[in-house]
């Protein structure tokens, strides 16, 4: 794709003059950059680690002694600390059975757990440039030649994943609780394969920068909980440090940086930069890349985190994975003396009472936008929609009770990164914080209406991005409930990206949301063959928020709609009486001409749904607990529709969708949600029926 295609994609909406002359000659550099790229690849991938001048003197015995005595730069206590491994055993008993049988089936037959496709066994020879669901085996092509999106069933992320080489943390806490040499043999064999079969710059594995900064995080983490091994030679030691020098040298050539947008990809970029440049003093380039990375770490805070603690990209999946790069990368320095402004952890603690609004009752999230599971640093696997943890972490770390989960659980990254202490401090804790309140988050469009075991997710988000969307979805003015302990309405999730892009589509589609969509089109314009570009027509507007001890009440549009024929403007107003445990939707319809309004509300998987007269009923069989929607000006019953919902990429149950559809020209239709406990039976609702004879909300 020419340079002057790529800019005209990648400059959705406005764009300064300078901004674009600046990105098409940053761009026309890259390209004019080729060929002396190429020419160097095989000097990088053959040269040794290249090392600060005082430690270039020392012979290799000699550096490898220092490595393993030196006492900074630090590392999280829990690796520093003997005893982590003793600790670990004692305070999470089934946890580290678990985690010495997933090393030990690592080792005996190469299988462990891959995003939400469970386990995979990758055989005798790992084929680390074959994709894990196809089977298409990628070539060794130059990095920017690698094509990614094939449309044969490949997925670039699942690759990606293997290669970030998480799993061999699992190999180091192994080895950290059993001092089983075992693993240390294979974290060496497996990295030895790794590094003949990407050579430099060749392949998929070296295509984005992101993977290499986050691959090399995770080697630095290993690194850490092997480094006394007998196993680690003056040989094998030499040999990692070429290779993490290479991953330096390749994120500062190949910074995904554009002067239109960054996204989470740039964040991961420098941070792996400061990163390397931290634990890695030796080399001769990690001051500078120490310097760099963080400068551009607190800027990038700045342009990417929105006022009220929200990432830019509209994904709550993108959310955790930006605070997961900020919380342990604020801790590093931390730990290191490297000073960073009050104002930065007041903003990361701002994105923390994000997580905290938006966790549902039952401590999961909901999976608004994208969500690809990722982590940045795996200490344990977690799904997509627990974020929970980094609450737990954060207390402790930013010595904030407030931000404290409710949760009973004791995280174990609280002990890999805080040591025994924070540990102690953890559990010393008095019980739960405070209760979490209705709150509305109006810069990232997020709005909760709660009271005790009830909750309700009203969505005004935009496309992200500065409206440049890649991970946002069709999802405006769309709702989540939870009440009684479980979750019934929900965001479908995600599913896959490249590895099958109609049903990536469909899973960001108007269709899939707890919405209106109007004619058969979509909110905001998705092209079928760009899996990450999303316009932003909706552009939903915050009206209305009020919240107070009996109620609280929400309104907003959108205009994705007024590119219509007949333009037409939706309104949804949500009023949720606390006393009556219920909420009423009230959906306007600002415009002329005769329209077909299909409105669905996406129930959670493993729910009985049926539909009867005006309403739809969705059952817990586990707990009895069931959810009416009911259509208050509408003698219909809704269709109820065979979808999809997925809480893990890669993983997705079959779920059911009630749907009401009707053709005309309706002013406004409402519906009232209403929650019952085992046993409980449908009451009268005097507050539904005054709201709905009442004059609608307007802003």
């Amino acid at each position: 794709m020419s340079v002057f295609r790529k800019l005209k994609r990648a400059a959705r909406g406005e764009v300064k003059p300078t901004t674009a002359a600046l990105e098409t000659l940053r761009r026309t550099r890259v390209a004019l950059s080729r060929s002396r790229d190429m020419r160097s690849l095989a000097d990088v991938a053959n040269r040794p680690a290249r090392l600060h001048d005082r430690f270039a003197e020392m012979n290799s015995a000699e550096f490898l002694s220092h490595f393993r005595l030196r006492t900074n730069p630090r590392f999280f206590p829990g690796f520093s600390d003997a005893s982590t491994g003793q600790v670990f055993q004692q305070q999470f008993g089934d946890a580290s059975r678990d985690l010495i049988d997933g090393a030990n089936r690592i080792c005996d037959y190469h299988s462990w757990p891959l995003l939400g496709f469970g386990e995979k066994s990758f055989g005798d020879q790992i084929e680390w440039c074959r994709d894990p669901i196809s089977g298409f085996v990628h070539t060794l092509t130059y990095h920017r030649d690698v094509q990614l999106i094939r449309d044969d069933g490949s997925d670039a992320r699942v690759l990606w994943e293997l290669n970030r080489l998480g799993h061999l943390i699992t190999l180091g806490q192994a080895y950290s609780i059993t001092h089983d040499e075992k693993f240390t043999k294979e974290f060496l064999s497996q990295v030895r394969s790794w590094s003949e079969q990407n050579p430099y710059g060749l392949g998929p594995n070296w295509h984005c920068a992101m993977e290499v900064a986050l691959r090399a995080m995770n080697l630095l983490v290993t690194l850490e909980l092997f480094r006394t091994s007998p196993q680690i030679t003056e040989q094998t030691f030499t040999q990692l440090l070429a290779l993490m020098d290479q991953h330096g040298t390749y994120i500062r050539n190949n910074l995904e940086f554009s002067y239109i947008a960054t996204s989470n990809h740039y964040f991961s970029d420098v941070t792996g930069l400061l990163w390397l440049g931290i634990m890695l003093p030796e080399l001769r380039d990690a001051s500078e890349w120490r310097q760099f990375g963080f400068r551009e770490m607190l800027r990038e805070m700045d342009k990417q985190v929105l006022p009220d603690g929200a990432d830019f990209e509209s994904s709550t999946g993108y959310h955790r994975f930006v605070v997961e790069l900020l919380l342990y990368s604020f801790l590093l320095c931390r730990l290191n003396d490297i000073e960073i402004p009050r104002r930065y952890w007041q903003k990361l603690r701002m994105m923390l009472e994000y997580v905290r609004g938006y966790l549902r009752p039952d401590g999961l999230a909901p999976l608004i936008g994208d969500s690809d599971s990722g982590q940045v640093i795996p200490l344990r696997l977690r799904a997509a929609n627990d974020h929970a943890y980094l609450l737990s972490i954060a207390a402790v770390a930013l010595n904030d009770y407030g931000l404290s989960p409710t949760g009973p659980e004791t995280p174990e990254e609280v002990l890999w990164l805080l040591g025994k202490v924070g540990l102690a401090v953890f559990e010393s804790l008095p019980g739960s914080a405070e209760v979490p309140v209705s709150i509305s988050f109006p810069d990232a469009g997020l709005h909760i209406l709660r009271h005790e075991d009830l909750y309700l997710s009203f969505n005004t988000s935009h496309a992200g991005i500065n409206g440049r969307g890649s991970h946002g979805h069709n999802d405006a003015l769309s709702i989540e409930v939870s009440a009684c302990g479980r979750a019934f309405i929900v965001d479908p999730g995600t599913f896959v990206y490249t590895g099958d892009l109609a049903t990536r589509h469909k899973f960001r589609s108007t269709a899939y949301h707890s919405t209106v969509q109007v004619d058969a089109i979509e909110q905001s314009t998705i092209d079928l063959n760009a899996p990450f570009v999303i316009g932003d027509e909706a552009r939903p507007t915050l009206l209305f928020w009020k919240t107070g001890p009996e109620s609280d009440t929400v309104a907003a549009e959108h205009h994705g709609y007024e590119r219509l024929p007949s333009p037409l403007t939706h309104r949804r107003t949500i009023i949720f009486n606390k006393s009556e445990r219920c909420w009423l939707i009230n959906d306007e319809f600002v415009g002329d001409g005769e329209h077909d309004f299909v409105i669905s509300f996406h129930f959670d998987a493993d729910l009985v749904v049926t539909s009867s007269e005006n309403s739809a009923t969705a059952y817990d069989t586990a707990s009895g607990a069931r959810l009416v929607v009911q259509a208050i000006n509408l003698n219909a019953a809704p269709e109820i529709e065979e979808q999809w919902t997925s809480t893990d990429y890669g993983h997705r149950r079959a779920s059911k969708t009630a749907c009401w559809n009707v053709i005309g020209k309706p002013s406004g239709l409402s519906w009232v949600i209403l929650p019952l406990r085992a046993g409980e039976e449908p009451r009268s609702y005097s507050f539904v029926q005054n709201k709905v004879s009442d004059e609608r909300i307007t802003s």
